[in-house]
């Protein structure tokens, strides 16, 4: 039995940092917006507090 040919790519070394995990999806989308799940986290806190201390104080009923 003949073992079949060997081709080796001569330019796999050049072409090897786009499968670095750096240049992955996950991480280029994450690099993209720092701080939005911080960010979404907090506003999503602030409008359910100020939500419920408006339904907590009864304010003054104002007539357009």
């Amino acid at each position: 039995m003949s073992n079949p040919p060997l081709f080796r790519d001569p330019w796999a070394k050049r072409e090897a940092w786009r499968k670095h995990p750096v240049f992955t999806n996950r991480a280029m989308f994450s690099s993209m917006f720092p701080g939005l799940g911080i960010a979404l986290v907090a506003f999503t806190a602030y409008v359910v507090v100020d939500n419920f201390y408006s339904k907590a104080q009864p304010g003054p009923q104002q007539k357009h």
